[in-house]
This record gives C-alpha cells, sequence and structure tokens, in this order.
C-alpha cells in the first residue's frame, strides 16, 4: 500500500468510527492506540475498509506510514492527553506537519496549542466535530480553527468526510488558533439549550395535561414535518415510542432523571459571562442539568412540600407548545450567535456566521430546516448584531412569542419548571424594550458607592443628590 494521507491516534468510539469513514471515502489512514491491542481490533473489524488502514504499532511507526506534510488526528481525552501526545509528536515530525486535535477541547487550551507550536515548524488545528457516532462513521458538521494553509493540505479529505447538505459539504474553516472549537462549544451550548426545551414541553404534556410517552411520541413526530423539523425533534419521538425490553414499558419512564453533562455547556455560558453577553437560556440549560443531578435533594424538597396538585388547571393547546418551543428556540439560536459575533470581535476571528449556519444544516446534533432561515438572514447582512433584527426572524417572533407567554404564563400557574423558555422569553422581552430598568440600578450603584452614571440630558459621569450613603 501507499503512504497514507492522514494518520489518527485514539481509536475509542469516536476515533475509530472517524478513521473508517475516512477509509470509507477512499482515503489510505494510518491507525494508532496507546492500547496496541486495540488497534488490532480495529483493523480485524474494518472488514473490506482494511485495504485503506495501516495498522501501527508505535509513533514511529505511524510518522512513517504518512506521506508529508503529515496531517495527524487526536482522538483523545480532552485536557492533559492532548499536551502529552503534543510532545511526544514534537520529537518525531519534520516541517509543514500538522496536528489536528479533534476532541471537545477548550478553545483557550487550543489558542495556547496554536502558539506554543508557531515557529517551531509544526503547525497545529483545532477541529470541532460534532454528530455524535453515528456522525464520525458517516457524515458530521465539521468546525475548523488554524492557519489557511494547513486547512487547504486537509481540505479535501475533510470534506469528504464531512455530511453533505444538498451536495455541500458541512465543512469549513471558521477562522485561527481557537475559533474552529469555540464555535463548537457554542454549537454545544445551543444544543444544551434545545434540548431543555423539549424537555420542557414534555414535561407540561406528561404533568399538565397527563398524556404518556406513547401519546406524545406522535405530536413530536407532527411537528418534525413542520417548522420545526429538525434532527432533535426526530429522535424525541423516537425516544418516547420507544418500549423497554426488560418491562414493556415505556423506555422513557424507565430512565432515571438526571442528565449528564461534559463540559462544553458550562464553557459557553462562561465565555458568554466574560463577554457581557446575555445568554440566558443556555445559562438556565446548563443549570437545570446541574439541578437534575441532585436527585436525592429534590426528592427530600418533594416530601417537604408535597407534590404538585392533580386538580385541573385548565388546558393549552398543542398549536400554542409548538409555537412556544419555536419561539424558544429563536431565542436560544439568537443567543449563541450574539455571542460568536462578540466573540469574532474580541478574538479577530471575523467568524462567518452564514458559513457557521450552513455547515450546521447536516451532520451535527442541532441540524434543522431552521438553519437555513440563519444563513438567509445572514447572507442578507453579515453585519447582523442580533438575529432578532433579521427582518425574517421579526416577523416569526412577532406569529410566535405570544403563544410563548402563554405557555410560560401557564406553567408558571402550574408550578411546572420552564426555565429554559421562560429565561428566552425574558431575553425576548429585554432586548426589545427600548427603555429599560437599569436606571434605578445605576442609582443605587452610585447611592452606594458613588460610581456615577450618565443623564439622558447630558453627557458625561454625574451623581445623585443623595450625598455620601452606604
Amino acid at each position: 500500500m501507499a503512504q497514507a494521507d492522514i494518520g489518527l491516534i485514539g481509536l475509542g468510539v469516536m476515533g475509530s468510527n472517524l478513521a473508517l469513514n475516512i477509509a470509507e471515502k477512499d482515503h489510505a489512514i494510518a491507525v494508532y492506540n496507546r492500547t496496541t491491542s486495540k488497534t488490532g481490533i480495529f483493523f480485524e473489524s474494518a472488514g473490506e475498509l482494511r485495504e485503506r488502514v495501516l495498522p501501527c504499532n508505535s509513533l514511529e511507526e505511524l510518522v512513517a506510514a504518512i506521506r508529508p506534510p503529515r496531517p495527524i488526528i487526536l482522538m483523545v481525552s480532552a485536557g492533559p492527553a492532548v499536551d502529552e501526545e503534543i510532545a511526544r509528536l514534537r520529537k518525531l515530525l519534520s516541517e509543514n506537519d500538522i496536528i489536528i486535535d479533534a476532541g471537545n477541547a477548550n478553545f483557550h487550551d487550543t489558542v495556547r496549542r496554536f502558539h506554543e507550536l508557531e515557529g517551531s515548524g509544526l503547525t497545529f488545528i483545532g477541529m470541532g466535530v460534532s454528530g455524535g457516532e453515528e456522525g464520525a462513521r458517516h457524515g458530521p458538521s465539521i468546525m475548523v480553527g488554524g492557519t489557511k494553509q494547513s486547512y487547504e493540505r486537509v481540505e479535501g479529505v475533510l470534506n469528504d468526510i464531512a455530511a453533505k447538505y444538498e451536495g455541500e459539504p458541512c465543512c469549513a474553516w471558521l477562522g485561527t488558533d481557537g475559533a474552529g472549537h469555540f464555535v463548537k462549544t457554542i454549537h454545544n451550548g445551543i444544543e444544551y439549550a434545545d434540548m431543555q426545551m423539549i424537555a420542557e414541553i414534555y414535561g407540561i404534556f406528561r404533568d399538565g395535561l397527563g398524556m404518556e410517552a406513547k401519546e406524545i411520541a406522535p405530536v413530536f413526530a407532527g411537528w418534525n414535518r413542520g417548522r420545526l423539523n429538525s434532527y432533535l425533534i426526530e429522535i424525541t419521538a423516537e425516544v418516547l415510542a420507544a418500549d423497554d425490553p426488560k418491562t414493556g414499558q415505556p423506555m422513557v419512564d424507565m430512565i432515571l432523571d438526571s442528565a449528564g453533562q461534559k463540559g462544553t455547556g458550562r464553557w459557553s455560558v462562561i465565555e458568554a459571562q466574560q463577554m457581557g453577553v446575555p445568554a440566558t437560556a443556555i445559562e438556565a440549560a446548563v443549570a437545570f442539568r446541574g439541578l437534575s443531578a441532585m436527585k436525592a435533594e429534590r426528592e427530600a424538597a418533594e416530601k417537604a412540600y408535597g407534590k404538585l396538585a392533580l386538580e385541573k388547571r385548565g388546558t393549552v393547546s398543542h398549536d400554542d407548545l409548538e409555537l412556544a418551543l419555536f419561539a424558544g428556540k429563536i431565542g436560544a439560536y439568537a443567543q449563541g450567535f450574539a455571542v460568536m459575533t462578540a466573540a469574532s470581535r474580541e478574538f479577530n476571528w471575523s467568524l462567518p456566521m452564514g458559513t457557521i449556519a450552513k455547515i450546521w444544516r447536516a451532520g451535527c446534533i442541532i441540524r434543522s430546516q431552521f438553519l437555513g432561515r440563519i444563513t438567509d438572514a445572514f447572507e442578507r447582512a453579515d453585519d447582523l448584531d442580533n438575529l432578532f433584527m433579521a427582518p425574517s426572524f421579526v416577523e416569526m417572533m412577532k406569529e410566535a412569542h405570544p403563544a410563548l407567554r402563554r405557555i410560560v404564563a401557564w406553567a408558571a400557574a402550574a408550578g411546572l419548571p420552564a426555565p429554559a423558555l421562560s429565561s428566552a422569553l425574558a431575553y425576548f422581552d429585554g432586548y426589545r424594550q427600548g427603555r429599560g430598568t437599569a436606571n434605578l440600578i445605576q442609582g443605587q450603584r452610585d447611592f452606594f458607592g458613588a460610581h456615577g452614571f450618565e443623564r439622558i440630558d447630558q453627557a458625561g459621569e454625574s451623581h445623585g443628590p443623595w450625598g455620601s450613603h452606604g
């Protein structure tokens, strides 16, 4: 076999699937895993694709098997393991070779690694990969950060393995150093919000309207044929329809209500806070993942306060629930893209917002027809600060926000938590309010700390007439 086009280190589930995807697209790939037995098992299980897989038992063998300049993908755990592999590779690689971190890295680490390798002759790519195991195997959404030259070296392979939307690869170079991993972080933050809002609507169906999982499933399936068409709505219908093979009960009813998280959602909130950009729906979703883990405390609190009363609370329409979820979704995406817009300025990335929406249309977890509307909005106005201000989104929110208002109010009156939906509504109401209430806050700050404020009728700092207090 000729030398490989690319190498990959780390044959866990994601790494193995990505390697098979690369081989299936007619690219020879050299693979290595620290536990060498795993390399052999992977090779034997590759079937017909083995002819394009070069199993290697050492890093030296891996490097020798790849055609220079050598691109090598790291699919190892985020954090110290990445730095360890980079340190080992630096001793073996040559001028213009490329190290590609395709894990869920903190973008600050990616920026550091990128600059640490500057001047060494090696280049570094931080590559966000979304789509889970299925995406890695059959076509993920790929978000690349690094030098344009290093991207061009691997662009052909990445375009081949990426998901396709109407024939267009869901892969793009988004900017230098940490741009790709930052965009992936915000993708995951939006994903958190989207999933939380879906769960809140499910909770209204289950606990507010007394519907069983099998009754709720077709509602989501129907929504998936309309404005909410998306991967998450599609799988929600399937999850709700599935039976537990062990008990025969709805599978969802047998799942412990304690959600896990791997950190990217928290990172998105932290970065939004650092830049002073409101991302309230994402924050609520992250917070409620944490609250879901407090199972024992929640059960104790339920005993202390009593279960929700089951008396009739009136009803809400399925149409209102659909529109409310759609309005909340717009709010979450508006926040996510606003965070990316701020980061683009903060880190001098010039993030292409329309392109980001395009490469999320297939392959990734938040893929949906809705992203086509976002693409169109940014193509019409690439300096758009917030999706709420795009003319098409103004019209959509005018139609949808009354339903969101009714659902949030109904849920609050019923005692059903809807943190992400209510946070999205409050964000929308705050965003569209020309005169808010922060004038009082500024007065309070000046009263107790002499922080000063701006008057509405003159420029410069002013102070109130309350003298020295506090």
